[in-house]
């Protein structure tokens, strides 16, 4: 076993060794209806992810590691499209939403399903922001606010796909000057890489040949029971933050740093997502219509080194059927935990499922929203000369 193996396995029994004393009765209700995957699940069909799309090719990149698990991913979007992994019957089970298809992706309500967001993941308060002295204005597309890249962002673009190896798959875009708004010829780089021990590590690189702003982030889907399975409220989660930053009625930051102490976004012991989900008493609570939120990470002298990285671990979510647990390390100080509220159960998703209301999570791991318009924020300028990297782990195993 190696390192990451060995310590996400002795994380998870301290974590969750609690988790019947803390945790109130599991969640019912209307939007509860739990329809857990009995059988095996199995990739989708490449030929339907082979097309052109705005003069480029898209295709289907399959990986595998010695484990179990199995992803595939798109160059449309460089997104997830899906990720197998081993229920506690030993059942692969597809922990992502997502389409059977490419044209899916194009033409459904939702397009951010597994995708890489930018060149701004989350929100940018009244699409402005200034940078040297200079405004740039974006579109709104979230109310008042900018959201995930634009009207165009790096969701819907065809990006350069490069298998390296049965394992890893690397995709880079060129994002031109004045992109949805955007100052400077961005290059991006992606590579995800499915390791032995059942991980998907996500490392991201960036480089500019003119001051911008950059929060790049995988926005992937999660029901660790199986995509369209059902509820997510029932799955436990720890998030390990001591604070987050509170939102407006539009889901702009204050520009305050709060303790999550005493509110229902404290998951720092383990507790069922939908325990205090509907306190719309609370006012965060209320605005998100449930959790789509900013966590602030914590950060220890002792945070455990992975691969070479200071990468600190951020979220344990475990599924309530499977007993599938994700651990998720990084080296960003924020995680965008977000509920699927917005969700309506309008897309076809993958095997004749749907996306019905809460049955996915995300946890997307960034800096923080709207940090171009908040000094006190961790900065996301990125200046010619300077490269951008980033590492993400959602590592899988069961309890």
């Amino acid at each position: 076993m190696n390192k990451l193996a060995f310590f996400s396995t002795a994380l998870v029994a301290v974590l969750f060794a609690s988790c019947g004393n803390n945790n109130p009765a599991p969640v019912t209700g209307s939007d509860t209806t739990v329809n857990p995957a009995t059988a095996a699940a199995v990739l989708p069909d490449t030929a339907a992810f082979h097309d052109i799309v705005d003069g480029q090719p898209t295709a289907l990149f399959i990986l595998k590691g010695k484990g179990q698990a199995t992803a595939a991913i798109t160059n449309y979007g460089a997104r997830l499209v899906s990720l197998l992994v081993p229920d506690k019957k030993g059942v692969l089970t597809d922990v992502v939403l997502g389409y059977d298809s490419v044209g899916k992706y194009i033409h459904q309500p939702d397009t951010y399903f597994g995708a890489i967001v930018g060149r701004y993941g989350n929100r940018i308060a009244k699409a402005k922001f200034k940078l040297n002295g200079k405004t740039y204005t974006l579109a709104t597309n979230d109310g008042p606010n900018h959201l995930h890249g634009g009207k165009k962002g790096f969701d819907a673009v065809v990006w350069t796909g490069h298998q390296l190896n049965d394992h890893a798959v690397e995709l880079t875009y060129q994002s031109k000057d004045g992109e949805e708004g955007y100052p400077g010829n961005l290059t991006v780089k992606v590579t995800y890489t499915l390791t032995d021990s059942n991980a998907l590590v996500v490392n991201y690189y960036a480089t500019t040949d003119k001051a911008t702003v950059l929060n790049i982030t995988n926005h992937s889907y999660f029901n660790l029971n199986g995509q369209g399975s059902g509820t997510i409220n029932n799955h436990t989660l720890m998030i390990n933050a001591d604070q987050y930053t509170p939102v407006d009625s539009t889901l702009i930051p204050t520009g305050k740093i709060e303790p999550v102490a005493g509110t229902p976004l404290d998951f720092r012991q383990p507790m069922y997502i939908g325990a205090r989900v509907n306190d719309t008493a609370n006012p965060q609570i209320k605005y998100g219509k449930g959790y789509d939120h900013n966590f602030v990470l914590n950060r220890a002298k002792g945070d455990t080194i992975i691969g070479g990285g200071n990468l600190a671990h951020a979220v344990t979510v475990q599924g309530d059927h499977s007993d599938i647990v994700l651990n998720v390390y990084t080296d960003q100080p924020g995680v965008q935990f977000y509920g699927g509220n917005f969700l309506k159960g309008t897309n076809p998703l993958k095997a004749g499922k749907r996306d019905d209301y809460r049955s996915a999570f995300c946890l997307e791991t960034q800096r923080f929203p709207d940090s171009p318009n908040e000094p006190s924020f961790p900065t996301t300028e990125l200046k010619p000369g300077e490269t951008f990297q980033s590492t993400t782990i959602f590592q899988f195993s069961t309890k």
